[in-house]
């Protein structure tokens, strides 16, 4: 009995604990993965209930009365709530966000709010319900990652700050009264969070809140370089964003030279909050400005950051999945420090932490955290396929009437989307994520991301997966190197406008050391078509025989002048994406995306030949 009343409170139990402020003493580490070998121990007893508390406590809502009448059997549950997607629950929510946040639409519990997706990942912004309860989760997660941190490197709160950067969002208010707001923007405005700042982070207040995205980085970077012993942590959310900050310094760096020499701010930094925080921080420092130029007038930029940084024992950033593709550029500039990627999350949950925080980017697993949300996982027809490189290459099959298979019995090596029944009112709802099994720590599963189950192109009958671009681009810029070259961001688009379509690949590069190849302009022809080449060969079968079959035209490479996807974020974040988590789109979308990077390309190249085929 003792065992089971022990079950019986696990998750709520563990929830409560998510109160602590995020600020965690160094023994408190110990008793908190303590905890987490508990769940992942016993991650079935904790799903089975934690669906029965969510089915109980939601069973009279107007979505769960349609299809279980008052029934809460785990059964009946699967045989008749449909698996669906945002477009199937959005009705439901717009009608909790256009006026009748009380009622019992979806859930019983009160919503406090909206999690605001970026929108970039899937096309539209997504309102998800968030509760008191789901807030607390999410700082469960942040006080897991701090833990594991804290294990791995020492309490480094103790001995210096953390320079990241940080972007919030204004708030959108619903005709409800309730504020949608993105997951960052929401944790920024915890008062746990603004108590530990100043101690903590580099970065002000008022930076962080700046609405003009430009001055907010400008002034973080700024107060950055000016607290540069005292950093012991550079990151952000993805690794983008980092990479983004890095270049931003490698353009600026003469002005940011100049404000900290004179202890005036630029003229051009107008925010009235951001000049407030100059003020009390900016103080003129010939000297600092001196060693800085130094650091900065490098003939190359490789290692900058332990240069600028000097006590930096790591980057803490998202470098899995579609990120994967910045790792290269930020091993660069990052002179060997980790790069650490903590977890993993979206709008729809804290669903997994990475117990090996130093693993290389490829190499990264994540647990599934089972107290969070009732899993269930769509298995995939065909199996994922682990290249040479490491590197997860999915060739989707329709997982139709396949049934969904529970947390705890999932296959190593097999692939699954990903499906949530949550706290929050979301019910078998579609992730749309793509992962692929490696193993269990204790009895809870370990995966890789491998992409986004929407995310694909076709000119016919073919489609190409998240994944099979990612292999294929992997593949091809390898053809770099030699050149000293780097691809530092890529796109997509599948081209219909002239018959027969043909697959288009956005490309940046720039070179490793400065030369006269600033833009690309004298990229070798043969080099380039090589990449295009490179690429087909990479892609599936049904690619590359429709190719021989002329079905599909010769896959094209266009090179754009650097700062083309600064441009193409700048449009996604006036748009209303959070800066904070943009992630560049592996397939472009909207017209208004393409006229941005094609209005910017400098060269044209393609596949001189059709793609190797299969004996």
């Amino acid at each position: 009995k003792k065992k089971r009343k022990q079950f019986e409170s696990f998750p709520g139990s563990y929830r409560l604990q998510t109160r602590k402020p995020v600020l965690m003493a160094t023994n408190d580490y110990e008793s908190v993965l303590k905890m987490l070998e508990e769940i992942t121990t016993n991650a079935r007893q904790i799903q089975e209930q934690l669906l029965d508390e969510i089915l109980r406590k939601n069973a009279e809502t107007e979505y769960l009365q349609g299809f279980l009448h008052d029934q809460t059997d785990k059964q009946l549950f699967k045989k008749n709530v449909p698996i669906v997607t945002y477009d199937h629950i959005k009705p439901y929510i717009d009608r909790i966000a256009n006026g009748k946040a009380s009622s019992d639409i979806l859930l019983v519990e009160p919503l406090i709010g909206f999690s605001l997706s970026s929108g970039t990942s899937g096309g539209q912004p997504k309102l998800i319900p968030i509760t008191a309860e789901s807030v607390n989760v999410t700082a469960a997660l942040g006080n897991l990652h701090l833990s594991l941190m804290i294990k791995h490197f020492g309490d480094l709160s103790q001995v210096g700050k953390r320079m990241e950067l940080l972007f919030a969002k204004p708030d959108v208010e619903t005709p409800c009264g309730l504020k949608a707001s993105a997951v960052t923007t929401r944790a920024f405005k915890e008062s746990s969070f603004q108590a530990i700042l100043p101690k903590l982070y580099t970065s002000p207040y008022e930076t962080i809140f700046c609405p003009d995205t430009k001055q907010s980085t400008y002034c973080q970077l700024l107060f950055g370089l000016i607290q540069r012993d005292e950093v012991v942590v550079i990151g952000s959310i993805f690794a983008a964003t980092v990479l983004r900050g890095i270049k931003f310094i490698e353009n600026n760096w003469r002005e940011l030279c100049s404000n900290i020499r004179t202890g005036k701010i630029s003229d051009w930094i107008t925010d009235s909050g951001c000049r407030k925080a100059a003020s009390l921080i900016l103080k003129p420092n010939p000297k600092w400005a001196d060693l800085l130029e130094d650091i900065c007038s490098c003939k190359s930029w490789e290692g900058i950051v332990r240069k600028l940084w000097p006590r930096t024992k790591y980057i803490g950033t998202v470098c899995t999945g579609a990120m994967l593709q910045f790792t290269a550029e930020l091993e660069f500039y990052s002179g060997g420090l980790p790069l650490v990627s903590g977890f993993y999350a979206c709008s729809e949950g804290a669903i997994a932490i990475n117990l090996e925080p130093l693993s290389k980017p490829s190499d990264v697993s994540y647990t599934i955290l089972p107290n969070t949300v009732y899993y269930e996982f769509l298995p995939i027809k065909e199996d994922c396929v682990t290249d040479s490189q490491n590197q997860v290459q999915l060739h989707t099959s329709r997982h139709k009437d396949t049934e969904t298979v529970d947390l705890v019995n999932v296959k190593p090596g097999q692939c699954y989307e990903i499906l949530v029944t949550s706290p929050t009112g979301l019910y078998r709802y579609r992730v749309g994520d793509i992962i692929k099994v490696t193993g269990f720590h204790n009895n809870t599963p370990q995966f890789q991301f491998v992409g986004r189950q929407n995310v694909a192109l076709g000119v016919d009958m073919e489609r190409i997966s998240e994944a099979d671009i990612l292999k294929a681009v992997a593949e091809a810029k390898a053809l770099l190197e030699p050149l000293g070259l780097i691809l530092t961001e890529y796109t997509s688009y599948g081209d219909t406008s002239s018959a027969p379509g043909h697959y288009v690949i956005f490309w940046e590069i720039k070179p490793k050391k400065d030369n006269k190849n600033k833009n690309g302009k004298e990229l070798d022809p043969k080099v380039m078509e090589q990449c295009c080449s490179k690429m087909e060969d990479s892609l599936h079968f049904t690619y590359r025989m429709y190719r021989k079959e002329n079905i599909i035209a010769a896959l094209e490479i266009r090179v754009v002048k650097q700062g083309a996807f600064e441009a193409l974020l700048d449009y996604f974040v006036s748009n209303g994406a959070s800066l904070s988590q943009y992630k560049t789109p592996i397939c472009i979308k909207t017209k208004e995306a393409l006229n941005i990077l094609d209005s910017r390309v400098i060269a044209k190249f393609f596949s001189p030949r059709t793609p190797i085929q299969d004996n």
